[in-house]
């Protein structure tokens, strides 16, 4: 696999890092009633996870002597004021960006510390999904 590829696909994960951190600062805003007050504090957190996230895969692709994306996926971001709705579209960001980093992690030759980072971020995604699901 070239670098080329690897920062492809690396800008992919950056890509929905960048969708993830809209995504959970627009649900922390509207979501309503009683589940405000875990529910919040969660996207939050999320939010905040995927702004590191998007630094380290940003790291990672300026090692690589990449150009790093500065769009978001343009996967569309649901409005809603609906927590279930919330939490189901959080459920799939989660699972995707999971998936998206496995692959990445096989792609990572010879690296160390850049395949360390990355399933950092690919364990940290594993457990959102988990917590998503029990918050479901």
């Amino acid at each position: 696999m070239s670098d080329s590829e690897l920062i492809e696909k690396l800008n992919g994960g950056l890509g929905w890092e960048l969708r993830a951190e809209a995504l959970y600062s627009h649900y922390s805003a509207y979501v309503k009633g009683i589940n405000r007050l875990h529910l919040k504090p969660f996207f939050d957190e999320e939010a905040s996870e995927s702004h590191t996230h998007a630094d380290m895969v940003r790291t990672a692709i300026v090692k690589l002597g990449g150009v790093a994306v500065t769009e978001r996926d343009s996967t569309k971001i649901v409005h809603t004021t609906d927590y279930k709705v919330m939490l189901k579209e959080a459920l799939k960001t989660e699972q995707k960006a999971a998936a998206g980093y496995e692959g990445v992690l096989s792609l990572i030759k010879g690296d160390e510390e850049m395949y360390d980072s990355i399933e950092q971020i690919y364990f940290q995604e594993l457990r959102s999904v988990e917590e998503v699901t029990q918050l479901m």
